[in-house]
């Protein structure tokens, strides 16, 4: 089998289509690999950078790869990861593009391989370890439901906890620093020390999902808009509620940082959808500053990589939320992974799964039953876009 052609898709190339689909205001557009052979056998995988205006550096840098390995036997996964990681120079240095550009062709060749074999990827990867996976609604301060907005009053949020828990979750997520009082993102500063009104809003917001949802669990989420100053301050307070854990409390890459906040807070840390390949996540292991990991399976290096980095964290006691941020591909490989490892946690639903254009994306929507998932049986990662995704999408083709 050979590679003769690789598609490069950009979903909502409409700008008014992107701000529909936006959370939280921010403009969404999926970028997707769709790998072909000879033997009329075509893979699917995806960029992680469907926001923060990198999809088109993500774009362009599938593009570059693509040129890289077409005539190619899609079934030798780890020498094509291999060529990507060290014969195009700058794929040692890690980063998010670069990784972003591998994940997604690699996530698209095991695709590839499944559909090959007529095995869905969790059977190439071991089998099932995992046969139900325990979900939480994630990113609570946009809401919960088919529109996301910014929730400003701590009653909004325990309102926002109860259709999760309508919806069956007995886990949810929440950012309460990144929106103001007046529901602006980052309007106010949160590195330094926090100001007293600050400190109460969030905690606040905490409060009222805790007296909503006593017996949820709730991860905190901080999206590094703190420093370990301002982390340590709110942590202290936020662990009396019985917090499951603090997600990236200060700046993804600096571990030594991440050792002194779980020396001083008494919350499990999390970190990792900015952290790319085993060598990334070594120094966080080696410390053991971290108790779950969050690889994005779309920006990490794919499932080759990510794989490894769960074995890995399992060596130290650490286990995984596979970060799932993106569009449906995101998802349904995340599932696949997440039904082989044995140190799995939870898996990552996050708010725009929820949102009905990045539904129609793909053939598949796989849903949450009583707020757990069942792992896909359909050969590969067991996902296809739709004529919807490709009719509203900038293409282009590299032969």
């Amino acid at each position: 089998m050979k590679i003769t052609s690789v598609d490069i898709i950009k979903a909502f190339k409409e700008p008014s289509v992107a701000a529909e689909v936006a959370v939280g205001n921010v403009p969404w557009h999926p970028v997707f690999v769709r790998i072909n052979t000879d033997e009329d056998i075509s893979g699917l995988g995806e960029v992680g950078v469907a926001y923060g205006n990198a999809q088109t550096a993500g774009f362009g840098m599938a593009i570059d790869f693509a040129q890289c390995i077409v005539g190619l036997d899609p079934m030798n996964n780890e020498q094509i990861w291999d060529r990507l990681h060290r014969l195009t120079f700058w794929g040692m240095g890690n980063g998010g593009v670069i990784m972003a550009g591998i994940s997604g062709i690699d996530i698209a060749l095991w695709d590839i391989r499944g559909k090959a074999l007529g095995a869905p990827v969790w059977k190439l990867l071991g089998g099932k370890t995992n046969t139900r996976l325990r979900a939480y609604a994630s990113q609570l301060q946009f809401d919960w439901g088919k529109v996301s907005h910014s929730l400003a009053r701590p009653e909004e949020y325990a309102e926002a906890m109860r259709k999760a828990m309508d919806d069956g979750f007995d886990a949810v997520k929440v950012d309460p620093i990144g929106f103001d009082m007046n529901g602006v993102w980052m309007g106010r500063s949160s590195r330094g020390i926090l100001q007293r009104d600050q400190m109460r809003l969030a905690v606040d917001r905490v409060a009222a999902m805790r007296e909503a949802g006593p017996d949820v669990d709730i991860i905190i989420e901080l999206h590094a808009l703190t420093d370990a100053t301002t982390s340590v301050q709110l942590g202290r307070e936020l662990q009396k509620l019985g917090c499951f854990y603090y997600e990236e409390p200060t700046q993804p890459l600096n571990p030594s940082l991440f050792r002194e906040i779980a020396d001083k807070v008494d919350i499990p840390l999390a970190t990792g959808e900015r952290v790319y390949t085993r060598w990334g996540y070594r120094p966080f292991f080696e410390d053991r500053s971290i108790s779950v990991i969050q690889p994005d399976l779309c920006n990490v290096g794919g499932i080759t990589e990510g794989k490894k980095i769960c074995d890995q964290a399992h060596v130290y006691d650490i286990g995984v939320q596979v970060h799932c941020c993106g569009g449906p591909v995101s998802a349904s490989a995340a599932l696949q992974l997440e039904a082989v490892i044995p140190n799995f946690v939870i898996h990552e639903l996050h708010a725009s799964a929820l949102i009905e254009d990045n539904i129609r994306l793909c053939r598949n929507d796989y849903v949450t039953h009583g707020g757990y998932f069942e792992v896909p049986d359909e050969p590969g990662i067991g996902q296809e876009l739709t004529e919807y995704a490709l009719s509203n999408a900038e293409i282009v083709t590299v032969r």
